[in-house]
């Protein structure tokens, strides 16, 4: 069966047993029809978040065959609770964008999915459409003010680098043009759109730990300089009100389920190539007041999604993982052994040999934030014993504990032996997770320490609107906050073709983007875009829905 004929298939438990399992009480929630709830901030505890653990799902460098990072992300909370441990999957929000674009939806797979899957990779609870409307009433607020003649703040328009956002892949929106259409429709200025994930509210909300601290870091957003050359920020607007009134309910993370019945808590979606990729530190906060296991991911692989969590989630919400855990596929290490992506399901043990130095130099990247790895390899039907054998041997080799997991055929059954060995690392876990850098230190040190540490470059280059962007970052006083490096997902370098473990390799930092409300800069490498564009073949052309109102062709 297809996933979706399996979510299909599955009887839903009404979300109040849900509610029930992690000691809610029904007047607690705000219910979204049967199965879906909004949760309080006030669950938030933090004693228990101190005292519960917390585990990170990361993966290696994603590949076209899929590793599957939410699935076992959902598999082991299952197989936490089948060893009768109050267990809580908290994850993100899918974006329309890849819903409907290449990748399709992200709640997981086969027995390990999260439900219900239609509402959650389609509207949910209209959370990205709150985001969106924010996003766009400070665009709007903008370009009223520039028009003003009455109460104009003086904001030079060639500086403003605010954008419009829209939760679809749409390539035509990236550059446009506002403002045509004569003195009554505005100043005629050089804008585009992002896709919603990617935007900086989507940012700031997941990086908010409380309603007054959303609010001002709203107001804390970059806009650009006046005519004089003063800094412009959005508390300048008056707008940081009117966008938390539109927040005021998508700032409450939503209660779902697995398909075992497991809480699951999704909040939030920035993308991890270009935002911090995960999930919301609140979201987070209330699965550990909540429950003695919280299972979470971070987008992508360890060199970015991971990365980013540590050194910039952890750090802003008083949070260290008890246990890493690292997604690695035979498929997906044969393609970056050189495989062709269609031969993968094909038994070669050359071409994943090849391969494993994107899995090692994954798990020596783990070492550097001092954590004890774990390797779960996701197991697919055309997996030999001898590739996984193989995987085994280097994890054995490495002093990494590593098991592969059956989650998608076996739901938590298949990942029982796994969550025995993150139980265990748990357990004896008694250090806090230390961050790579130092906020303190300069921008350009922060950029090489990542690049030559985790990606693994010999050098980093600054383009001339890069180094321009420095000193406006200094002019502005910014200089001590974390980075947030926009760079490929397919490759540890930033060039997506060099698959593998590249080495010897120049990191190419085109222009710093500043995120103040969110509250770090984002130095763009390579080719890496906020507004991604629809593949020649979309997803959406296989989406249906019957008369009866069944939905098909999501996966």
């Amino acid at each position: 069966m297809t996933d979706i004929e399996i979510a299909q298939g599955i009887e839903m438990k009404p979300i109040t047993e849900i509610g029930a399992k992690l000691g809610i009480d029904n007047d607690k929630m705000e219910f979204y029809g049967k199965y879906k709830a909004k949760l309080p901030l006030d669950l938030i505890d933090d004693s228990s978040c101190e005292k519960n653990k917390l585990i990170l799902v990361s993966a290696i460098s994603p590949t076209p065959a899929g590793e599957g990072k939410t699935t076992v992300s959902i598999g082991l909370s299952q197989a936490l609770c089948r060893r009768d441990k109050n267990a809580t999957a908290v994850l993100r929000e899918p974006s329309l964008g890849p819903v409907f674009g290449i990748k399709g939806g992200a709640t997981g797979g086969g027995w390990s999915q999260v439900l219900p899957m239609e509402d959650i990779n389609l509207h949910f609870t209209g959370d990205f459409s709150a985001i969106e409307k924010a996003n766009n009433l400070l665009a709007a607020l903008i370009d009223n003010n520039i028009q003003s003649k009455t109460r104009s703040l003086g904001i030079d328009p060639r500086t403003v680098e605010w954008k419009r956002v829209m939760d679809m892949n749409d390539r035509t929106l990236r550059n446009i043009v506002v403002g045509l259409g004569g003195t009554t429709s505005g100043v005629p200025r050089e804008t585009g759109f992002d896709i919603t994930a990617a935007s900086e509210v989507m940012a700031i909300l997941c990086l908010a730990t409380s309603f007054s601290d959303l609010k001002e870091r709203l107001g804390n957003i970059f806009i650009g300089f006046t005519f004089s050359g003063d800094p412009i920020y959005a508390r300048d607007l008056n707008a940081e009100g009117a966008m938390a009134s539109l927040l005021k309910d998508a700032i409450k993370p939503n209660l779902v389920q697995t398909i075992e019945g497991t809480p699951a808590i999704i909040h939030g979606g920035p993308f991890a190539n270009i935002a911090q990729g995960t999930n919301s530190i609140l979201a987070t906060k209330v699965g550990l007041s909540l429950s003695d296991y919280v299972v979470t991911e971070a987008g992508f692989g360890f060199d970015l999604g991971a990365e980013k969590f540590i050194d910039i989630k952890c750090q802003y919400g008083g949070l260290s993982p008890d246990a890493v855990v690292l997604v690695a596929t035979v498929r997906a290490l044969k393609y970056h052994g050189g495989k062709d992506v269609k031969e993968l399901t094909n038994e070669d043990l050359d071409a994943l040999r090849n391969g494993l130095p994107n899995l090692e130099k994954h798990l020596e990247n783990m070492f550097l934030f001092s954590k004890n790895p774990i390797v779960a390899i996701n197991k697919f039907p055309t997996d030999t014993d001898e590739e996984i054998e193989l995987i085994l041997a280097t994890c054995r080799k490495m002093g990494v504990r590593a098991t592969a997991v059956d989650i998608w055929a076996k739901g938590g059954e298949g990942g029982l032996e796994l969550a025995d060995i993150v139980m265990d690392v748990c357990d004896n876990n008694n250090e806090k997770v230390e961050p790579l850098y130092d906020w303190n230190w300069s921008i350009e040190e922060k950029i090489k320490t990542i690049a030559s540490k985790v990606y693994g470059a010999s050098a980093v280059d600054y383009t001339a609107q890069a180094k321009k962007d420095l000193k406006k970052i200094a002019k502005l006083g910014l200089e001590k906050l974390p980075v947030c490096i926009a760079k490929t997902q397919k490759s540890l370098s930033d060039n997506p073709k060099l698959l593998g473990r590249p080495k010897d390799f120049v990191v190419t930092v085109r222009s710093i983007e500043i995120s103040s409300g969110a509250g770090f800069v984002v130095p763009i490498t390579g080719s890496i875009m906020r507004m991604p564009g629809l593949p020649a073949t979309p997803a959406a052309e296989k989406i249906n829905i019957s008369d009866d109102g069944e939905i098909s062709g999501l996966f």
